[in-house]
């Protein structure tokens, strides 16, 4: 079975066109036509299709490049139905060919890739850069905070000498060196830095009812500079600023950024899983220490009791869950540990209380 129809070829060589008769072979899968002394056969497979307005331009060969345009719809529209049922159709095409509800899903799941890619994707690439940062940054970094902030904080400098001596009694498996700061001031919270500085506030220290808790929490803050999740957090609230420099393995362009945002250090709100990570790592240095456990757990749930009254700030930069609660309830009946009254934690921590 064959189809006829009148079309114009461009041969690559010359500017001047040539009226054919196109021949659509649809056993052969081929489409043919003469030009003066020669005869062409043109595979289908091996065709470029365009439709543009109402007529058609197939494109065939490298060297030269040759061309035809026909005007012809009818043809064009069986042309088009042989190669949909020969499977001849581009990725293109066939969207095209599936009409106005088939686009909308397309266009709605490209939106949803995009919304998924700029949500999850990229903030998870800028985490991971991270690596490339030096970690004589996180020091430069956390000092410069540092001192920019406690030029305007009143630090009790005996509550500080005194949760330093607290800190130094304990085995912290702290990967950097650390040093805490009492800051009097009635926030119920504290902050790590990624240089190793601890800054805690009074208001959450007069929470605490044993020295235990406090153990709790200093491990759970050592974990978050161990594993640099302030840095990490950092790049992720900059993930858009910083993806391209992350693919480029631009260095200097995030720590560029990151340091033009020093300020958001105090007031990063932990993921989940960094929550989580730090938990099970200060449940481990508690339990290192024979220090009770349970301070945390104590601790923790106290701190959400306040929450009916009102929200510490605690809980908005380290988010307290009851799921979270229940895993460290569930560390304490799963995990081995032995504790015992630690009398110098105790009289360190009365003079810090008071």
């Amino acid at each position: 079975m064959k189809e006829k129809t009148n079309a114009v070829f461009f041969d690559g060589e010359s500017a001047i066109p040539k009226d054919i008769e196109l021949i659509l072979d649809f056993e052969k899968n081929v489409l043919v036509f003469e030009t003066e002394n020669n005869q062409h056969s043109w595979n289908l497979e091996a065709i470029d299709f365009q439709t543009k307005s109402k007529s058609m331009y197939i494109e065939y060969g490298n060297d030269p490049v040759q061309n035809i345009k026909i005007n012809n719809s009818d043809f064009t529209e069986r042309l088009q139905d042989f190669r949909k049922k020969k499977g001849n159709l581009s990725w293109y095409h066939k969207l095209m060919d599936m009409g106005i509800k088939a686009h909308i899903l397309f266009t709605v799941f490209i939106f949803a890739v995009i919304g998924l890619g700029y949500f999850y994707a990229i903030p998870w690439v800028a985490e991971k850069a991270v690596i490339i940062i030096p970690e004589d940054y996180d020091s430069k970094l956390g000092t410069t905070f540092f001192e920019q902030n406690m030029l305007f904080s009143d630090v009790d400098a005996g509550k500080t000498k005194a949760l330093n001596l607290f800190a130094n009694e304990l085995h912290l498996k702290n990967t950097k060196k650390l040093k805490f700061t009492v800051v009097d001031s009635p926030i119920v919270n504290a902050y790590a830095l990624p240089d190793g500085n601890i800054v805690v506030f009074s208001g959450i220290l007069k929470t605490m009812k044993n020295y235990d808790e406090l153990v709790g929490l200093i491990g759970h803050e050592v974990a978050h500079v161990n594993h640099r999740h302030s840095m990490k957090m950092v790049c992720r609230n900059l993930s858009g600023y910083i993806f391209i420099s992350a693919i480029l393995g631009d260095a200097n362009g995030i720590m560029a950024t990151i340091g033009d945002n020093v300020n958001n250090l105090q007031s990063l709100s932990y993921s989940r899983n960094f929550e989580h990570e730090a938990d099970v790592e200060g449940f481990g240095i508690v339990a290192l220490n024979k220090i009770n456990p349970k301070g945390m757990s104590n601790l923790f749930r106290r701190l959400q009791n306040e929450e009916v009254v009102t929200i510490p700030e605690f809980l908005s930069s380290h988010p307290v869950t009851t799921e979270r609660i229940k895993d460290i309830n569930e560390l304490i009946k799963t995990k081995p540990f032995r504790f015992k009254d630690n009398l110098k934690l105790k009289k360190l921590f009365s003079v810090i209380k008071n």
